[in-house]
């Protein structure tokens, strides 16, 4: 099972799964952890080789969105979680998407921070540069020039410094078959059936997350179940750049999304009674 940590606040409140991006762990939400656990039960899972996740059996030799997905709900089914509402970062974000595939059902609402949802001209022509030079440069030169290029600014250096930091943890053969899969990215999201399964989703973007911000505001107009709000003088990892304001505006979506739900459930149950 994938290493994972908990702050329970009750048996009553509702559950938050925290899913981080490529080459980070769960100590990327620590500027969320004071804030969120005064309102709701908190759920942090290390993704396959990531954190604790190292060396995680049983070991495959590619991932899948499918695979991805049933390695979270395994840890949701462990401590009882029936569903519950998500908040990732990056490619954090593609795991909750690939979750509204294949368990719609575990999900109330969702947090997509730093979203990517398509590969622009430039995100593929990067990727499929450090594609041809993977096997032969240490992954951390890759993973530092993509962390420049997505984070370019001086006030970006902080949200840079920590993923650097954290992927110091991965390992080369690790890093190898998330980058595999970060070419499966394009492929996942036109999956997602929004009309059959319509989950509330809110993304969270910067303003100058060049790479990923423009494929998002074309969802927002064509998804009836999702809402955007753009972060001024941000970059792709908001959460930590400015946490105030991500903090602010997610507690404040998964509050209104627990008291429709408990409206709903009062409705409902006046209408059978």
């Amino acid at each position: 099972m994938l290493h994972h940590e908990t702050h329970i606040l009750s048996p009553k409140h509702d559950w938050i799964v925290f899913l981080h991006g490529l080459g980070g762990n769960s100590n990327i939400w620590y500027k969320q952890i004071r804030e969120f656990k005064k309102h709701f039960n908190l759920l942090f899972i290390d993704l396959r080789d990531h954190g604790g996740s190292v060396d995680y059996e049983p070991s495959l030799p590619e991932y899948t969105p499918e695979v991805l997905s049933k390695d979270v709900v395994k840890v949701m089914d462990f401590l009882a979680i029936e569903k519950a509402h998500f908040a990732g970062i990056s490619l954090g974000s593609v795991i909750i998407h690939a979750l509204h595939i294949y368990a719609p059902s575990r999900i109330k609402s969702m947090i997509l921070g730093g979203a990517i949802i398509r590969l622009t001209p430039v995100a593929k022509a990067i990727l499929n540069t450090g594609n041809l030079v993977k096997n032969i440069v240490p992954y951390m030169w890759l993973y530092k020039t993509f962390a420049h290029i997505l984070m370019p600014k001086a006030h970006h250096k902080k949200s840079r410094d920590v993923f650097i930091k954290e992927a110091k943890k991965l390992s080369q053969k690790g890093f190898i078959k998330w980058y595999k899969f970060a070419a499966k990215v394009c492929g996942i999201y036109p999956q997602i059936d929004s009309e059959k399964h319509a989950i509330p989703k809110l993304y969270i973007m910067g303003d100058q997350d060049y790479m990923f911000l423009g494929p998002v505001k074309e969802d927002t107009i064509h998804d009836k179940s999702s809402s955007l709000h753009i972060i001024e003088h941000c970059g792709h990892v908001c959460n930590i750049e400015k946490h105030g304001e991500f903090n602010r505006i997610a507690i404040q979506f998964f509050k209104e999304q627990e008291l429709l739900s408990t409206t709903l459930l009062t409705k409902k149950c006046a209408n059978t009674a």
